[in-house]
């Protein structure tokens, strides 16, 4: 009597674990990274497995020693976050394993983002801010070398537009929560990277791989109060995207777009509160969608601002 046929099953992919690699100050690309992927298979149905690497996200250009080789090495044009994936295949079915590769140079990773007022020397036009405002002169002069556009300036208010792109009270410049007296906080330079970073490292220390979101708190400009925004993300799409699904009266939806990784901020600011001494919250039961996003995703083009 005749057995059961075996079935044929999806390869199996490790695209090796993610990689945090440090270059050296004044360092430039490319950078070579070694890969450690693993394509396996059954053999079914022909015995012909085949495998390769793709860019997904990145800075700059990924250069692969040997696309189709799991165990290759990798050309980096330029430092920043990389998405690689590798992809295998039977002829019949595929199988997929991304791996996140991060280059940071020395100084940015030890940047000082805590600044010394003292330190600061206004310019002209930061005096002549700092006297329209009613602000300390060399406060005027950080937020100022934060920004990249004077949005508005009203009523002892400054909104800018940082260098990241987001529009916000004081370009994220703040005195609050900080112990030395006269220093004030900046954001950071690129907030997504610093979620990657994160995440990066809790896959090392608990073999877990949950999105990280990093957030600030901002006001609203046409309601009163404050909330908690994203301004750097790494791990899930920051959207939960009804387009084109139907409504409960079978409606089709055209615009409703959340920007669930906004809403997840603000839920988070409710249990950590402004002054526990509590920097981190997890949150557990909510489905996203895992993917290399951006906090930069949710900023609106200036395009599509009807207020700009």
């Amino acid at each position: 009597m005749g057995g059961t046929a075996p079935t044929n099953q999806a390869p199996q992919v490790d695209a090796g674990q993610d990689q945090s690699i440090l270059v050296a100050s004044g360092a430039s690309g490319p950078y070579v990274v070694n890969l450690s992927g693993v394509a396996e298979d059954d053999g079914l149905p022909n015995d012909n497995l085949t495998a390769t690497w793709s860019k997904i996200t990145g800075p700059g250009s990924a250069n692969f020693g040997d696309v189709h080789n799991p165990g290759t090495s990798v050309s980096l044009s330029i430092d920043g976050t990389y998405q690689l994936r590798l992809t295998a295949g039977d002829g019949s079915q595929n199988a997929q394993d991304d791996v996140i590769v991060v280059t940071q140079k020395v100084v940015s990773k030890a940047e000082g983002r805590i600044i010394d007022l003292k330190e600061i020397e206004p310019s002209e036009f930061a005096e002549q801010v700092a006297i329209r405002t009613n602000r300390d002169p060399s406060h005027v002069e950080a937020i100022l070398r934060e920004t990249s556009r004077i949005v508005k300036m009203k009523d002892g208010h400054l909104i800018m537009e940082t260098k990241h792109g987001f529009v916000c009270a004081n370009a994220g410049v703040d005195k609050s929560n900080i112990k030395k007296n006269n220093s004030i906080s900046l954001l950071p330079k690129d907030p997504d990277q610093s979620a990657c970073k994160i995440r990066i490292r809790i896959r090392e220390l608990t073999n877990t791989n949950p999105a990280v979101i990093i957030t600030d708190t901002w006001g609203r400009p046409w309601r009163r109060g404050h909330v908690d925004f994203a301004i750097g993300l790494a791990g899930m799409n920051p959207f939960k995207d009804y387009r084109g699904e139907k409504d409960m009266f079978g409606y089709v939806l055209r615009s409703t777009n959340i920007a669930a990784v906004d809403e997840l901020a603000s839920a988070a600011e409710l249990v950590k509160g402004k002054s526990q001494g509590i920097p981190v919250v997890i949150i557990r039961g909510y489905d996203y969608l895992r993917e290399d996003g951006s906090a930069k995703e949710i900023v609106r083009p200036i395009a599509e601002d009807l207020f700009r």
